[in-house]
């Protein structure tokens, strides 16, 4: 009687509290109340987007999805690369290292970064006037490694295990210089802009050895002020691509070329008995106008004994083109023969003197070759930079001047970058013309652009530092059609002491176009002093 009377109480139990609760439930149910966030304070505003993608709240910052999917498409690959690669660069490290600590040895018994890939949260990209690009990424990585260190000393073996690793990091990588060889940079520079949050654990023996109290913080404490001071900016790491000097084909020396003489050239003159002849020289893979000699009129047998200076970017695949032609006053001048030199076949300081047959081409198959065309006689000698110039990855410091340079002068480099905002009235095809003592040189037309980009070289050998001189650049647009009413226009011009050059050594500055409205050109100047 007594089981049943227990389960009949509680039936009835359940039954009477039910009633209750649906007799007592309220049928007016309120809205909740809707409050603004202007009406929240800083600390309730902060809780609610904490959770939000860093590009939400920073405009600074742009998604990359996609480069999130690509990761995580690529992640069982790049995990076998990264692993490959982390193997390779740490045993020469370690074997330098355990011998101060009495270490037989150091190996990786087991090394995977798991299946979880890491995340951008968001990416800033960063604009300087350098050649240069930065990125900032915010990176995010909660995986799953399984990483095992087995190390042996004494005749014991240990094995360490890292577990669950957590890595919150906001690098900044740096790729400089730009240069117009692929990748297209020369090195990455990567630094962090804060302190790392670095979280895993370690088993030692099947144990994790971070639950020991004291030691998780102290391992936190002591990485984030190792990799602090090793890599919070402006410190970094450099990663070395390629030579940069190679890669953007720097000047790397100095031809110095003497046009001797000429022998035995046919006549070109249609009514007379002779030739006007005067030389031609050009480096090959190179967009500066040729040197020119003078003219010698009414002659067969030259003699010119001038001597021309040429700047070497590659002497393995450059070549010294030599050509001959007979001026004419009216008309266009006839070509009387030709010839090249490698610079390959120089050796560096040592004069070297060529007597060359001049030839219709340089295809050796051509028989028109071998018609006699007459002689000429080069000295050449090839200059290297010196051993002790400075590397043009070095933003703040410039390269000394090759060998060959003047006593007391130098080499002056401009480099015209880019225009913004400039604008004709009838076009807009822009070009750079560069006026300096008597010397013009251009760079090539860009059409239909507003913010023309050039990024071309221009040298000048001098004398003497140019202390008191004045480069003029002047931004032109000239007609792509055959406009004879306003074939070319004046888009502004500047002016730039360049005493400020050879005291600075080096200037990159963007400079207001005068009788331009807003335009302005990015020019960089270096000075590159005899020592």
């Amino acid at each position: 009687m007594g089981i049943w009377g227990f389960g009949i109480g509680t039936c009835i139990g359940v039954v009477i509290g039910y009633f209750f609760f649906i007799y007592y439930l309220p049928t007016h149910v309120q809205d909740p109340e809707i409050r603004p966030l202007l009406g929240r304070d800083s600390k309730s505003l902060q809780r609610l987007i904490a959770d939000l993608p860093f590009w939400v709240k920073n405009p600074d910052y742009d998604r990359v999805d996609w480069i999130n999917k690509l990761i995580a498409n690529m992640w069982p690959y790049l995990d076998k690369g990264i692993c490959k690669m982390v193997k390779t660069i740490s045993k020469p490290i370690i074997a330098e290292q355990i011998p101060k600590y009495k270490i037989q040895s150091v190996d990786f018994e087991v090394l995977s970064l798991g299946s979880l890939p890491p995340t951008l949260q968001g990416m800033k990209v960063l604009m300087t006037d350098e050649k240069e690009l930065i990125i900032e990424p915010l990176l995010k990585w909660a995986g799953n490694p399984n990483i095992i260190v087995a190390a042996k000393a004494f005749g014991l073996r240990a094995t360490v295990q890292v577990v669950d690793l957590q890595v919150f990091a906001s690098p900044r990588i740096t790729l400089k210089p730009l240069v117009p060889s692929f990748p297209c940079f020369a090195s990455i520079y990567v630094s962090l802009m804060e302190n790392p949050h670095v979280d895993f654990g370690l088993k030692v023996i099947g144990a994790d050895v971070m639950s020991i109290p004291g030691l998780y913080r102290f391992a936190q404490e002591l990485i984030k002020d190792q990799v602090g001071n090793m890599y919070l900016w402006p410190k970094s790491l450099q990663v070395p691509i390629m030579d940069p000097k190679t890669a953007m084909k720097a000047p790397v020396g100095i031809l110095n070329v003497k046009v001797v003489r000429a022998i035995k050239l046919k006549r070109k003159d249609f009514l007379g008995w002779s030739s006007d002849p005067y030389v031609k020289l050009k480096l090959s893979e190179e967009k500066l106008a040729a040197k020119k000699s003078k003219v010698k009129h009414n002659n067969l047998n030259p003699e010119w004994n001038e001597e021309f200076k040429l700047t070497v970017k590659d002497p393995e695949t450059q070549s010294l083109e030599i050509e001959v032609y007979d001026w004419e006053q009216v008309g266009e001048h006839v070509k009387m023969g030709m010839n090249v030199i490698s610079l390959k076949e120089l050796t560096p300081d040592e004069p070297k003197e060529y007597t060359l047959d001049l030839l219709k081409n340089m295809d050796p198959q051509d028989p028109q070759n071998e018609k006699p065309r007459g002689q000429i006689v080069l000295e050449v000698v090839y200059k290297t930079f010196k051993d002790d110039a400075v590397g043009i990855g070095d933003d703040d410091v410039v390269e000394k001047a090759p060998e060959g340079t003047p006593a007391g002068g130098g080499l002056l480099v401009v480099t015209i970058h880019e225009a913004q905002d400039v604008e004709g009235k009838h076009h807009t095809n822009p070009f750079a013309r560069l006026l300096f003592k008597g010397e013009e040189r251009k760079t090539k037309h860009v059409k239909k652009n507003r913010d023309p980009r050039w990024e071309e070289e221009f040298e000048f050998m001098l004398e003497e530092p140019p202390i008191n001189e004045t480069l003029q650049v002047e931004v032109i647009s000239a007609s792509s059609k055959l406009g004879l009413l306003h074939p070319k226009e004046n888009l502004g011009y500047v002016q730039i002491s360049l005493s400020d050059v050879v005291s600075n050594r080096r200037i990159n500055e963007k400079y207001s176009l005068i009788d331009s409205r807003n335009g302005r050109v990015q020019i960089e100047l270096q000075w590159r002093a005899a020592s």
